[in-house]
């Protein structure tokens, strides 16, 4: 009887060690059958905004090549801090993936306890990305984003933003720095309330989204400077982007990402990171993608992790000279 109990006992030993290692090694049938139900994907805004339009258009797509269901979870709060800490403590199985913008990294500098950390990430693939255009009130003198920053050196200005460590927050101290200029920031509850007070004059310039910027521009009661990205945008293929306009390193895209918990298998981040790029193949979601003046990019792992690494910082940079602080 005691062998057979010490035999007993060996067996058991043994095979929790080989699941053990079939799950450090990300091998085995779990892997393999991924996805068998399915896939939440958290958003950290609420319906209506850009990021809830780029999950609700590619949700759809994704679920019919992955043979699951995609859900789309709204998680707002905490300039999407809630959705980040989610995400970020999650169980490491594929089910649970993160659609985050900018502000991922931008928290961990400006948050006294964001409870998360970027190392809490594995990165799938940079999804998207959308420049911001400098724009002002139609009866500014500046015609161009140079003489806008002489004119700030002789005329108090005010820049409005979606509030307080948003991307067109950190858009224009990254170029008061640049560009050694100290243009006053107003935060509203919104790109949509900051371009309506530029427009009324209450304000005087605003780095807003094109997809919200553009009509203005068009019928004239916003006068587009210049664009944030590293190349000039389709939709306002007129204006020069900052660096063309004489300010280097002053580039800002409103990105998105697709991240996982950390410890995720390899297998799934790669399977992932295929079927989101596979995704931004489909006529109908680049076309959904246009339209809203965001452009798809779709890059590896690899090339995610480190453009993020690159984003946080330089976004760090930025908040340290500016001296932000989370109210």
């Amino acid at each position: 009887m005691d062998l057979r109990l010490s035999d007993l006992s060996m067996a058991v030993a043994t095979a929790t060690t080989t699941a053990m290692l079939l799950a450090a090694s990300g091998g085995g049938h779990a892997a393999d059958a991924y996805p068998s139900r399915p896939v939440r994907l958290l958003v950290p805004f609420a319906p209506g905004g850009i990021f809830d339009f780029v999950g609700r258009l590619a949700s759809p797509k994704l679920s019919e090549s992955i043979g699951q269901s995609v859900i789309i979870d709204n998680r707002p709060g905490g300039g999407g801090m809630i959705a980040m800490q989610t995400a970020g403590n999650a169980i490491p199985d594929g089910y649970t993936v993160l659609l985050a913008d900018p502000s991922l990294v931008i928290n961990l500098h400006l948050q006294q306890d964001p409870k998360y950390r970027l190392k809490d990430f594995a990165a799938v693939t940079i999804f998207t990305t959308a420049s911001l255009v400098l724009a002002v009130n139609s009866k500014v003198p500046a015609k161009s984003a140079r003489e806008l920053a002489d004119l700030s050196k002789t005329t108090k200005l005010a820049y409005g933003s979606a509030g307080l460590g948003s991307t067109p927050h950190m858009a224009g101290e990254l170029f008061n720095a640049r560009a050694k200029l100290d243009i006053l920031h107003v935060p509203f509850k919104g790109i949509g309330p900051a371009v309506t007070a530029v427009i009324a004059g209450q304000v005087q310039l605003v780095f807003g989204s094109l997809a919200g910027t553009e009509a203005f521009i068009r019928d004239g009661r916003l006068r587009g400077l210049a664009t944030t990205g590293e190349k000039r945008s389709p939709a306002l293929p007129d204006l020069p982007t900052l660096v063309e306009a004489g300010f280097p390193g002053v580039v800002v895209s409103v990105w998105g990402g697709i991240f996982l918990p950390v410890a995720t298998p390899a297998p799934i981040v790669s399977r992932l990171n295929a079927e989101f790029v596979k995704v931004l193949r489909e006529p109908e979601v680049r076309a959904g993608l246009e339209k809203a003046a965001i452009e798809p990019l779709g890059t590896t792992s690899k090339e995610a992790a480190v453009f993020v690494e690159r984003e946080y910082l330089k976004w760090g940079e930025v908040i340290r000279a500016a001296k932000i602080k989370a109210e």
